[in-house]
C-alpha cells in the first residue's frame, strides 16, 4: 500500500504496484507531462511578444510560407477548424495576419502575414535560444 494513501483514513491504493493501469506507467501521461512543461517554459518568453504557444506555432508556419490556406495551416499544425478558427481570429485582431477569400474558389480562405506580423519574426528569433 502507498505510504501517502495509508496516512488518510479510509483511502486505499487499489491498483497493485505492477498494474499496467498505474498512471506513472503510461507513456501517454509522460508525453502529456513533458508537453505541458514545455508550454509552461515558453509562456514567459512568448509573453514578451504577446503570443500564446499556439499563436506562436501558427506564426512560425506563416513565417515559413505565406499565404497559406486555413486548411494548410490546420494540416501543418494538426489542428481542427474548431481550434484554428478562433486562433486565427485572435491573430487577426492583433493585426498580425489578414484573411483573404480566394477569387477562384470562395471556399478557400488564405491567411497572409501583415507587415506587423512579418516584423514580429525578428523579435521571435530570440525565443528558441532563450528557451535553451
Amino acid at each position: 500500500m502507498n505510504n501517502e494513501a495509508s496516512q488518510i483514513p479510509g483511502m486505499t491504493d487499489i491498483a497493485s504496484e505492477d498494474s499496467e493501469l498505474r498512471l506513472e506507467k503510461q507513456v501517454c501521461f509522460s508525453l502529456y507531462s513533458a508537453s505541458n512543461a514545455l508550454v509552461r517554459a515558453y509562456k514567459p518568453l512568448l509573453k514578451t511578444i504577446g503570443l500564446t504557444y499556439l499563436q506562436y506555432m501558427t506564426m512560425m508556419v506563416l513565417w515559413e510560407r505565406t499565404p497559406m490556406t486555413v486548411k494548410e495551416i490546420g494540416d501543418k499544425l494538426h489542428l481542427d477548424s474548431g481550434t484554428l478558427t478562433p486562433l486565427i481570429k485572435r491573430l487577426q485582431d492583433k493585426e498580425l495576419i489578414k484573411k483573404v477569400r480566394s477569387d477562384k474558389d470562395e471556399r478557400k480562405v488564405y491567411v497572409h502575414l501583415t507587415e506587423q506580423g512579418s516584423q514580429l519574426e525578428d523579435k521571435a528569433k530570440e525565443i528558441p535560444g532563450a528557451l535553451m
